[in-house]
């Protein structure tokens, strides 16, 4: 990914920036990192769900659920032993859930949607909802790209891989500008690759999410758009694999896991410096992108509700018709109501 016209403190800064933004998104192999995490064991808890004997493993991406349920508390005392799957993107994530390797999933709307048009085997249990000011295309700050109109002919990375969040922003921003999805070269990227072919100028705009959005920001980038005012639809999912839900000491400790991940994100809601604070310890991000990333994170857990369906749905249907997603899948016969309520 080097530039070789590049000066050499350029270069340098590119080196610097990538390594960060390995450290801020856990940048790991495809193959998971699964860390056992001290939190289980506690007799207490054995009514909460999921017996002694029962571990389960929860799928994450770039640490964003162990920071939080770490620094709030919320695992402290389960009858479960905890195993956590940390991956970079959605994809590898779900590749985890259907090689038996993940029990649970948490991924946006579009990625869930790709799983399950692939086949793998999860269903979604939970729904998070944000602004959707997490979502953005970015390109350089000198670049000649003004607006959504300007990315006619220009190479577009998406990031991580095809079925992403962002792609399915940047396919509804150019419909509303009026362009096709042919009239950009997409490209596909992990993460981390994006970030050094970002900074070392060797993209024209790169569609991204989360703290990769942040740091691009940061080391020189200008938000071009963001998924805000309904351009995604700002639902994400917490999913649990069909084999865990079949296991009855499994599923118990999903629910479980699902009403403590509900406390957790009440803590974050009333403690937004602490869990800032637990961001830049745990992640390495700066004080600024910690603020950045607590202020657009998801708020609550909510019920799969035909709401919910209805607008995930939207999404597919808007990436089928672009030939993104095939086949499409029907949201609803892709989901368990029984565990997150009103």
């Amino acid at each position: 990914m080097n530039n070789r016209n590049l000066m050499t403190h350029t270069t340098a800064r590119t080196a610097r920036t990538t390594r960060t933004v390995r450290t801020l998104g856990a940048a790991l192999s495809l193959a998971a990192l699964l860390a056992t995490t001290a939190c289980g064991g506690d007799s207490e808890a054995a009514s909460d769900g999921g017996g002694s004997g029962v571990t389960l493993t929860i799928g994450d991406q770039a640490k964003n659920l162990q920071t939080l349920l770490n620094a709030s508390g919320a695992l402290k005392g389960t009858s479960y032993e905890v195993k956590w799957a940390e991956f970079e993107g959605a994809a590898p994530l779900f590749q985890a859930v259907q090689a038996g390797a993940a029990d649970t999933s948490y991924a946006a709307d579009l990625p869930t949607l790709q799983a399950l048009s692939g086949g793998v085997p999860v269903k979604a249990v939970g729904a998070l909802r944000n602004d959707g000011t997490h979502t953005g295309i970015v390109v350089r700050e000198g670049s000649s790209i003004r607006d959504v109109k300007d990315l006619k002919g220009k190479k577009v990375v998406v990031s991580s891989a095809k079925g992403s969040i962002a792609e399915y922003l940047l396919a509804h921003v150019l419909e509303q500008a009026g362009l096709s999805y042919d009239d950009v070269k997409v490209q596909y990227l992990l993460p981390t690759d994006a970030q050094a072919a970002f900074t070392s100028g060797k993209i024209d705009a790169w569609a991204t999410f989360g703290v990769y959005k942040a740091v691009a920001e940061q080391q020189g980038g200008r938000l071009l758009v963001n998924g805000a005012d309904g351009r995604v639809s700002g639902y994400g999912f917490i999913g649990a694999s069909e084999k865990a839900l079949a296991d009855q000491g499994k599923k118990a400790a999903v629910s479980d896991y699902l009403r403590r991940l509900d406390k957790a994100l009440a803590w974050s809601r009333q403690h937004p410096d602490d869990y800032a604070k637990a961001i830049q310890q745990n992640n390495g991000a700066s004080a600024e992108i910690a603020k950045t990333l607590v202020s657009q994170a998801n708020s609550q857990l909510l019920p799969v509700s035909s709401q919910v369906v209805k607008a995930v749905q939207k999404v597919g249907d808007t990436m089928h018709g672009i030939g993104v997603l095939t086949p499409n899948p029907t949201v609803a016969d892709h989901v368990d109501t029984s565990l997150v309520k009103e």
